[in-house]
């Protein structure tokens, strides 16, 4: 059984835990030494990297880089075998949460766009990969990160993951957004 675009399982519905592909973005920077991109989420705002379902016609690596590009910017050299995955839970529009794993791509960034189909729907920061592993949600997605740049996080600097949003808070985010944009338009008119 294999995950096609959209993330449905081909031939029946289940239970059984969908499958994403991400890119690790990362660049060695003169100064600052190795760097970690990391990107918002658009509903939450919370720091994840790029990511997404499977591609048809498209191997997963190229999928994550794929991701990479529309959701960042990025150009890069891409691993053909993951450096590792990590489960979390992925808030559907309906409010139900699914469990996912998500295959993790190394991928050494060599340009940056200009403009991206997805710029201004997220933040992007370089960060060190203490940093990164810190800012991230997921518990094995921080330990991947620091397992890839291999640095040492002290317990002490873990702090414990802040809960996903309830159905509702989504929800309340989504009308907040949308009462801002039409205040916003019924004042500049």
């Amino acid at each position: 059984m294999s995950d096609t675009a959209g993330g449905k399982q081909a031939g029946r519905k289940s239970a059984t835990r969908r499958r994403q592909v991400a890119a690790l973005p990362w660049r060695v920077d003169a100064a600052a030494g190795l760097q970690i991109l990391l990107v918002s989420s658009r509903e939450t705002r919370r720091w994840v990297i790029p990511k997404g379902w499977p591609m048809k016609g498209k191997t997963d690596p190229q999928a994550a880089a794929q991701e990479a590009y529309e959701e960042a910017g990025l150009d890069g050299r891409i691993e053909t075998k993951p450096v590792g995955d990590y489960p979390y839970l992925k808030r559907l529009k309906s409010g139900v949460a699914r469990p996912v794993t998500v295959d993790v791509y190394s991928m050494e960034i060599t340009g940056e766009h200009a403009t991206w189909p997805e710029k201004g729907q997220r933040t992007l920061r370089w960060m060190s990969p203490v940093e990164a592993a810190l800012a991230v949600q997921e518990p094995e997605l921080r330990d991947l990160i620091a397992r890839f740049a291999q640095v040492e996080l002290p317990a002490e600097e873990r702090p414990a993951p802040a809960p996903a949003p309830t159905p509702m808070r989504v929800a309340l985010t989504r009308l907040r957004r949308r009462i801002s944009v039409l205040w916003g338009r019924r004042r500049h008119s």
